[in-house]
C-alpha cells in the first residue's frame, strides 16, 4: 500500500496536471478565436475588394517580372476627388512582358488583400492622385484639379526614368503605343486619359499592341 504523503503527491501531480491541460486548451480556444476573427476579417475584405474594385471583370494577368518597387515623391494627394479615371500601361523588354508593381503612389505600410485575382492593395499612408492598386498595369487616377496627367508623371511617382531611349532601369530604342497607334512623340509626354491602353516596348521583336479589358465598373 502507498503512504499517505505517496498519495498526497500522486493527487497533487494530477491537480497540477489537469491545470496545465486546462490552460493549454483555453490557449487554444483564444488562438482559434483570433485566427477565426482574422480570417472573417480577410474574407470580408477580399470580397468588398472584389466587387468594388474588380466588378466581375476581366483583365490580362501580367508576366512575372523584375519591376522596381514604390520610392515616395515630394507632394501626396489628400482630398476631395473631382474626378476619377483609368487608364492601362503595358512594358516589353525584348519581346518580354515586365510587370509594373502594385502600390504605386501608395506609400507603405501597406493593408494587402488576397483576392482570386491576386494581391489588392486597399491602403498606405496616403494616396498619391496617380497609383496602381494592384499589378496587373491599371493605373488610377483620382485627382482633386481636373487636368491631363502624363506617364511621366506616373514613372515620377514610381521614381523611375522615362525618356525616348529610357524606361525605369532599361536603356534602348523604344517603340510606343496607344490604343493600338504608334506614339511617335516622348513616351514620358503619353496622356493618361480615360481608358487609354499604353504599350512600351524596349528593343526587339517589338510586340504588335496588346489589347486590354477593363474591368467593369472603372
Amino acid at each position: 500500500m502507498a503512504s499517505r504523503e505517496e498519495e498526497k503527491r500522486r493527487l497533487r501531480e494530477e491537480r497540477i496536471a489537469a491545470e496545465q491541460a486546462a490552460g493549454r486548451e483555453a490557449e487554444r480556444r483564444r488562438r482559434m478565436q483570433i485566427i477565426g476573427a482574422a480570417a472573417l476579417g480577410v474574407v470580408v475584405i477580399a470580397v468588398i475588394v472584389i466587387l468594388v474594385a474588380s466588378g466581375g471583370g476581366k483583365s490580362k494577368k501580367p508576366q512575372p517580372a523584375n519591376a522596381q518597387l514604390l520610392a515616395s515623391v515630394s507632394s501626396a494627394a489628400n482630398g476631395q476627388v473631382l474626378f476619377h479615371i483609368h487608364a492601362h500601361a503595358a512594358i516589353y523588354v525584348n519581346g518580354k512582358q515586365r510587370a509594373i508593381p502594385a502600390g504605386i503612389g501608395i506609400p507603405p505600410p501597406r493593408q494587402v488583400a488576397q483576392t482570386s485575382q491576386g494581391p489588392f492593395v486597399t491602403g498606405g499612408t496616403c494616396f498619391y492622385w496617380l497609383h496602381s492598386h494592384t499589378a496587373d498595369g491599371i493605373v488610377h487616377i483620382e485627382s482633386p484639379i481636373k487636368r491631363t496627367y502624363t506617364l511621366g508623371d506616373y514613372f515620377a511617382i514610381w521614381n523611375q526614368p522615362l525618356s525616348a531611349n529610357q524606361v525605369g532601369p532599361v536603356r534602348g530604342s523604344i517603340t510606343a503605343f496607344v490604343n493600338g497607334r504608334k506614339f511617335s512623340g516622348n513616351p514620358a509626354s503619353i496622356p493618361l486619359k480615360a481608358h487609354n491602353v499604353i504599350q512600351l516596348d524596349v528593343g526587339t521583336p517589338i510586340v504588335p499592341p496588346q489589347p486590354f479589358s477593363f474591368p467593369s465598373g472603372l
